[in-house]
């Protein structure tokens, strides 16, 4: 049987550590010439397939392919580009498996969200009935922590750990100053509907009292006049109110506090600034000085406090996703299980695409402590081995190296571009 070349694509919104995924698939393709041809990277996630902008990763150096486990971002490009029913939009897969055709690809490694392994499952079935099956293996990432079954999304890792770092650096600023200066001090991170980035937060602070004083959970309906009560507490009894709010904090009606009436290319709704409208709020209500913040990017690509631990999860599982598609295995991806937590033990599983497309995972109710504000002991116990052991990049006149890839694209072979 002639030896297959594989299609590798990144999607949605990146993250510290997904480049390490991608390093981790090429590294262990590399490994197994006689198994896999060459990987090609799609330019801008599955807009590369569609447009048939396929980077040759095989004309990197290994030196190039190794840096990518200290490098954030997107190597290759990604995209928010969300594949159709294939009932609504089918030609959308029909040129993917004339892409695949052409080029004589047989594996499809895609690493993305719930999103993004509904296209992987959807692949899978299509190239069947097609009579030209494609092993489709999806590869986990969110920084949101949302996939169903696994343990936990790499990527997670490092964004839990830049904001309990800031979280916990931030407060002592406001603290140091609180007497004469600010009293009100807001961190709006990512979490549409799903707290974990902000429970993350929560690590900073260990006892009653140190910040953040208030957690602001997508789960947890927001509640104006508790908010306001509990901010002039801890002004008053601490001298001064940190808070960490997801940008998806929202009404009990489902409205999202935040709402810019637009929405995204998948559909979701995009969200305008928490952090300026619960500051707009409390200084109406209560008068005192306040900052805000937004984590936005910097949050997701702070490689260079990247957590040891989301680092090394990334890699394995894009290593993983491999040797399950060498093994013959179909539709299925990599998930971390935990089997100990202290001290902290893991492996990687399986779960079907199937099962996985387009599920959330939200917080468990305990997690979150009674009055709604904080984290509880079985969260933490859940976040900590997570934001464990730093894995530096190497710097370079004070700067971090990161990786230089040539990213040159393969000669097309269709005819016929594709108009989206």
């Amino acid at each position: 049987m002639a030896i297959k070349n594989a299609f590798y694509a990144q999607s949605g919104g990146v993250t510290a550590v997904i480049n390490a995924s991608a390093c981790g698939v090429i590294q262990t393709t590399r490994r197994h010439p006689d198994k896999i041809g060459k990987v090609y990277a799609g330019r801008n996630g599955i807009l590369g397939a569609l447009k048939e902008e396929l980077i040759d990763t095989s004309l990197e150096s290994d030196g190039a392919i190794a840096a990518l486990m200290h490098t954030p971002g997107g190597a290759f490009g990604s995209c928010r580009h969300k594949l159709k029913n294939i009932s609504e939009n089918r030609r959308e897969y029909e040129r993917l498996i004339e892409v695949f055709r052409a080029h004589d690809i047989g594996y499809f490694f895609y690493n993305g969200g719930g999103d993004s392994q509904d296209t992987a499952y959807k692949v899978s079935q299509i190239s069947e009935k097609m009579g030209y099956p494609i092993t489709c293996i999806g590869i986990p990432k969110t920084v949101d922590n949302d996939l169903p079954f696994t343990d936990c999304c790499p990527g997670f890792g490092s964004v839990a750990k830049y904001i309990a770092i800031s979280t916990m650096e931030a407060s002592l600023d406001i603290k140091s100053m609180c007497e004469t200066s600010t009293k009100v001090f807001i961190l709006e991170v990512m979490g549409r509907h799903a707290g974990w980035i902000a429970a993350s937060g929560g690590l900073a602070g260990q006892s009653e009292g140190e910040p953040p004083h208030i957690i602001l959970f997508p789960e947890i309906p927001f509640d104006r006049e508790a908010f306001l009560a509990r901010v002039d507490f801890c002004v008053k009894e601490y001298g001064y109110c940190v808070i960490v709010a997801s940008e998806g904090a929202q009404y009990e009606d489902g409205r999202f506090l935040a709402e810019a009436g637009a929405r995204d290319a998948f559909g979701h709704t995009q969200l305008g600034g928490v952090a300026p409208a619960l500051a707009n709020l409390m200084k109406q209500a209560l008068g005192y000085k306040y900052h805000w913040a937004v984590a936005d990017y910097l949050q997701r690509s702070a490689r260079h406090i990247a957590s040891a631990t989301d680092v090394e999860q990334a890699y394995t599982v894009g290593k993983a996703a491999v040797e399950m598609a060498i093994a013959g295995k179909q539709a299925l991806m990599p998930i971390i299980v935990r089997e100990q937590a202290k001290p902290y033990r893991w492996r990687v599983g399986e779960a079907p695409l199937s099962d996985v497309a387009n599920q959330e995972k939200k917080m468990p109710i305990h997690y979150i402590t009674d009055d709604g504000f904080g984290i509880t002991q079985d969260c933490r116990d859940y976040l900590s081995p997570l934001i464990q052991g730093e894995s530096f990049p190497p710097f370079e006149n004070g700067l971090p190296k990161v990786a230089k890839l040539k990213n040159q694209l393969v000669e097309k072979r269709l005819k016929t571009a594709f108009e989206l």
